[in-house]
């Protein structure tokens, strides 16, 4: 097997940390997971989102907060997987746009903000080919899931601060999310992507669900040339042995 990364894409509870792990034990290669618990501003965040639909403030103090801490904690985890070999990550720098951008539209960040994260940003991905041995991704595997399938999940997930029940502005802000995940899908070209259905695949609990989905990612590895046809096989064997 080549040297590989590969880095997840999808919304909130689409599924990105359990194929990580997933993909991890199968492939071998170790898994970079983003925190969230020890994330002190998240819950602030969905406080001043709040705040903002309440009409109780113009914007949310803290959404460029947020997105800096996000964004500071994606690159080093990118750049770190970039110097080593054989890796995946549950999320990449690729897709951190998507939040500031929709934040900004929606009135909870400025536009001020948005000109500073935007060229923090685009200076962090020019720098990121010198200060690693990949120039991007060899895969970017993109989790797709309709707003049940995401609403489920955050269910079972649990967090207090992302149930609707508690926030019914949340429903909004879920719908619009994935309006600019599937925006961001169509114009994403820093590498190759594969698609999978969250909806229709629970590779989590069902073993022929999870057989499935990586044989499409694997066989799309194959066509980026980080596996070669022989060792799909050989994994693939493997699986439906068990």
């Amino acid at each position: 097997m080549s040297r590989i990364l590969l880095t997840c894409a999808g919304v909130i509870s689409a599924g990105k940390s359990t194929l990580t792990q997933i993909l991890s034990d199968e492939l071998g290669t170790k898994a970079y997971f983003e925190p969230v618990e020890d994330n002190p501003v998240l819950p602030l965040f969905y406080k001043g989102n709040q705040l903002v639909e309440e009409g109780k403030a113009e914007t949310n103090p803290y959404a460029f907060l947020l997105q800096v801490f996000f964004l500071n904690r994606r690159f080093a985890m990118i750049k770190q997987a970039m110097q080593e070999d054989n890796n995946i990550l549950d999320r990449s720098i690729y897709e951190d746009s998507i939040f500031m951008k929709m934040n900004t539209d929606q009135g909870h960040a400025t536009q001020e903000e948005w000109k500073i994260y935007k060229a923090l940003l685009d200076n962090m991905l020019e720098e990121l080919p010198y200060a690693a041995k990949k120039k991007s991704p060899d895969l970017m595997i993109f989790l797709d899931v309709n707003l049940e399938t995401m609403l489920s999940r955050i269910k079972i997930r649990g967090r207090e601060y992302e149930q609707v029940e508690s926030d019914p502005s949340l429903l909004n802000y879920y719908k619009t999310l994935l309006s600019y995940y599937s925006d961001w899908k169509d114009r994403y070209s820093a590498s190759a992507m594969v698609t999978i259905d969250g909806n229709h695949y629970d590779f989590a609990n069902n073993m022929d669900d999870r057989n499935q989905v990586l044989d499409t990612i694997e066989a799309a590895m194959v066509e980026v040339g980080t596996l070669s046809k022989s060792e799909f096989e050989r994994l693939q064997e493997k699986r439906y042995q068990n």
